[in-house]
């Protein structure tokens, strides 16, 4: 493994995820696990972290960081029952830090955990029917649906096969019930097989999402591999396939870009699983596994070329691929309030601010979502934008729901502005973190709407998404405002993402601080308000009038130059 980098190292030699992680978890000598563990412990869904607010006092006193790990659950869709919340609700306030977070992959993550609690809240999350295995690591991740459509059934098929399609790309080696739920060792794993990953598995992490325009509330060109479902009297006939997006970068590093996804071509709803499976192993044998930072799917596509790979695609899936269909996306936010679809249901989509469901005061979001799982007879839906969709609600029932949502005093006033952010983690607790996000951004937006209100642009929706680093966990690349950490206080300024998520924007502003934040963004808000034309909005408007450089539209784009 000479050629390669010193995680493909690690995984070659984990005996298909298994490393030295059960010794580690019996060390009681050490809050860690061993290194060469933590980059296992990233495919049973587990990341190492520490308290950075508590580095230097623990420094001072020659102790340890305070290690804590965070959690994540995989769910496909992000469907869960009331039973399934009422479990996890459970678990973080008995082993996490009294939160719940809704991630930006429709997942649930639980932060703070110790770890000798990493056990029995694994254990409690399988009891549960959910797991945490592959939701994390250099594999396929949560598959992503829409939550909400008006076309009920169409949504229930999308959610379905992303369901079928995270179940086929699920790792095969046992070592995650040996070391987490107390299943029969193996003699040798070389008994095993992992016909779909490998014993090396994938080269980097691989996100893939279903779409039903004309809401784009996954990304749907954000991500590695998606599906968009093509409709046709009410039917689903296919899906439009798209390959090849990312978000991550490194500051300094010219070759990482974010990227978005190239169409392929339209496929039946049958070709779905062979044509991944081809997109996924094409990417195991064909990516950069001597530069993590160089490992995507996009990179293998801008060095191999589209019709390379389309035709490699095609030969692995036994597939060919029909021209696509023509698309159209109007907006990614999601529909806050109730929506009723085609057959009578109602659901209602809870805003919950960077996806963090905690009580506040007089907010108390986790304690209401307790209180209606106890009585809600219908599933809830996790969002791509970080928000709880309470899913399946009878007429006569939508009486009691509201009751709950105000008594938790769960139901707060809201910009448009604010509605269409997001923020990931950030400091303290992300290791990658070079910034506040999660914790500032309901900050910065409260400066952000006073410039809106004083512009005359209280009701004008612009999707706003801060990182704490370039990573791009919260898609900032394809958001109209987009902030990326670069030091602690100090961001990168993007403009001109395209408001249906099909165009990157550019970068604006480097190392600016708060107050550089809004003196940068003060003028073109007014200069939105007085010139901008009939329905624009502002990403293209600050394309227009020149503000950022022209990008190109759609698929293909690349940003070398901005880095």
């Amino acid at each position: 493994m000479t050629d390669f980098s010193e995680v493909e190292r690690i995984k070659a030699e984990s005996r298909l995820l298994r490393g030295t992680l059960a010794a580690s978890l019996a060390d009681a000598a050490t809050g860690a696990i061993a290194e060469d563990d933590t980059q296992i412990s990233k495919f049973h869904g587990i990341y190492q972290q520490d308290d950075r607010d508590l580095r230097a006092e623990r420094r001072r006193q020659k102790l340890e960081p305070a290690y804590r790990f965070m959690i994540r659950a995989r769910m496909p869709a992000g469907i869960c029952t009331p039973a399934q919340w009422l479990a996890l609700d459970a678990l973080a306030n008995t082993y996490a830090n009294g939160t719940l977070r809704v991630t930006t992959r429709q997942a649930f993550q639980f932060h703070g955990v110790i770890k000798r609690d990493l056990k029995p809240t694994i254990g409690a999350i399988n009891e549960a029917l959910l797991s945490t295995l592959a939701a994390c690591g250099d594999v396929n991740r949560n598959v992503m649906a829409p939550p909400v459509s008006a076309l009920a059934s169409i949504r229930e098929q999308t959610a379905a096969a992303a369901a079928a399609l995270a179940d086929h790309l699920s790792p095969r080696t046992g070592a995650y019930h040996e070391i987490w739920l107390g299943g029969d060792k193996l003699a040798s794993s070389e008994a095993e097989s992992e016909p779909v990953y490998g014993a090396t598995y994938l080269p980097r992490k691989f996100k893939i999402a279903f779409a039903i325009p004309p809401l784009n509330d996954v990304d749907v060109h954000a991500q590695d591999l998606g599906f968009i479902a093509i409709v046709e009297d009410r039917e689903l006939i296919g899906y439009n396939v798209t390959a090849g997006g990312g978000m991550g970068m490194s500051h300094g590093l010219a070759e990482t870009y974010p990227r978005l996804a190239d169409t392929l071509g339209f496929i039946t709803p049958e070709q779905v699983i062979p044509v991944a499976e081809a997109v996924v192993t094409t990417q195991r044998d064909h990516g950069d596994r001597t530069e993590r930072k160089h490992a995507r799917l996009k990179y293998t596509i801008d060095e191999h070329g589209l019709d390379w790979f389309l035709a490699e695609i095609q030969r692995r899936a036994g597939v060919e691929l029909a021209p696509a269909h023509e698309v159209a996306f109007s907006q990614r936010g999601d529909p806050h309030g109730w929506l009723e679809d085609e057959r009578g249901a109602w659901h209602y989509t809870l805003f919950v601010e960077n996806g963090r469901l905690a009580d506040r005061g007089e907010a108390r979001q986790l304690s209401g979502m307790r209180a209606i799982a106890q009585v809600h007879e219908g599933e809830f839906r996790l969002t791509a934008n970080q928000n709880v969709v309470i899913a399946g609600v009878s007429a006569d029932a939508r009486a009691g729901i509201d009751a709950l949502l105000s008594e938790y005093g769960m139901i707060r006033p809201a910009t448009p502005l604010r509605l269409n952010s997001l923020a990931c983690v950030g400091l303290p607790t992300c290791g990658l973190a070079l910034a506040e996000s999660e914790r500032y951004l309901p900050e910065l937006i409260d400066r952000l709407d006073k410039l809106l209100a004083d512009s005359g642009l209280d009701d004008e929706p612009i999707v706003i998404r801060m990182t704490g680093c370039p990573n791009g966990c919260a898609r900032p690349y394809v958001a109209e405002i987009g902030l990326v950490g670069k030091a602690e206080g100090s961001y990168n300024l993007f403009l001109g993402g395209g408001f249906d998520g099909r165009r990157l924007n550019r970068l604006y502003a480097e190392n600016v601080d708060d107050q550089g934040i809004v003196d940068a963004l003060a003028p073109l808000l007014a200069d939105y308000a007085a010139r901008r034309e009939a329905d624009e909005r502002f990403g293209d408007f600050v394309v227009r009038a020149g503000h950022v450089a022209a990008v190109a539209e759609g698929p293909q784009v690349q940003q070398r130059q901005q880095n």
